[in-house]
């Protein structure tokens, strides 16, 4: 049985719209969903509840991902596992794209295709995601989607990775890319930031997740920064980047300065979570 950990801290205004797509209702038992809630202050865990027998809700006092993600585990049994952000969209078919992919020989981690939700936000924010799609890195890589599954084999290679900020990251990171797959058929649809001031706050969180890696001894050497030369080879593909390219560099460049500041201090709890796009707004015809 395939089964789901989602890891959530107020996110009850989310949260019913992922299971809502997740949770298979004429076959709920199909699935094993484990929704971890951890310190949170709202109904998030009540809206979870709110889907019968197909979820599984455990309550954690305090704010952390990684205790929730080993909550989830300790509570899971079975493989192919999934770990799934409560803020995006994941429909129960792509849960079969994923598992279909880790039968493929060879392969210990999934991850879907990213199809960033980009409506109704500023042009700069649009800018910045045009740009950062297109790097290599970001394509291959399976950090940045908010869902990784991985098989009993990959699932022990990454079981003993410490707390970090930049979790699927690390995770990625842990798998050779012959050991890692996009899953073709699978979508996840992740929310961009509604306003430039949320877009920084998540690169500097990216930023200095990224940091923190290099400077862990048990975490996987990080290979993820980006390079000038794959700038470059971007706007050499599509010259109509160019003015986008000066967006991302000004975003980047603040995040890394920013972030810099923040592991200097030994900061490493500040979560600069994005609100804006859990925010849930109204559709106009």
């Amino acid at each position: 049985m395939t089964t789901i950990v989602i890891p959530a801290h107020n996110e009850a205004a989310v949260i019913g719209r992922l299971l809502s797509q997740l949770v298979p209702a004429e076959s709920p038992d199909e699935l094993d969903v484990i929704v971890v809630a951890n310190g949170c202050t709202d109904d998030t865990a009540e809206v979870a509840a709110s889907f019968g027998r197909g979820v599984r809700v455990l309550s954690l006092p305090v704010a952390s991902k990684h205790a929730a993600l080993a909550a989830g585990d300790g509570a899971a049994a079975g493989f192919p596992r999934v770990y799934v952000d409560a803020d995006v969209e994941l429909r129960s078919k792509d849960l079969t794209e994923l598992a279909a992919a880790l039968r493929r020989p060879g392969i210990l981690a999934a991850a879907p295709e990213r199809v960033p939700d980009l409506a109704g936000r500023p042009w700069t924010v649009r800018w910045y995601y045009d740009v950062w799609g297109r790097l290599p890195a970001v394509q291959a890589g399976l950090f940045g989607r908010g869902v990784i599954a991985v098989s009993q084999a990959g699932h022990d290679r990454i079981a003993s990775l410490p707390p970090l900020l930049a979790e699927d990251l690390a995770a990625s990171l842990s798998f050779e890319p012959h050991e890692r797959t996009i899953a073709t058929g699978a979508r996840v649809v992740s929310h961009a930031p509604r306003t430039m001031g949320d877009l920084l706050r998540r690169r500097v969180r990216a930023a200095a997740g990224v940091m923190q890696l290099e400077r862990t001894e048990q975490a996987p050497a990080s290979v993820a920064r980006t390079r000038m030369s794959d700038l470059l080879a971007v706007v050499r593909r599509e010259p109509r980047m160019a003015p986008r390219l000066a967006i991302f560099l000004s975003v980047t460049v603040l995040a890394r300065l920013r972030a810099g500041r923040m592991v200097a201090r030994g900061d490493y709890s500040t979560w600069l979570r994005d609100e804006s796009s859990r925010r849930q707004v109204p559709k106009t015809r």
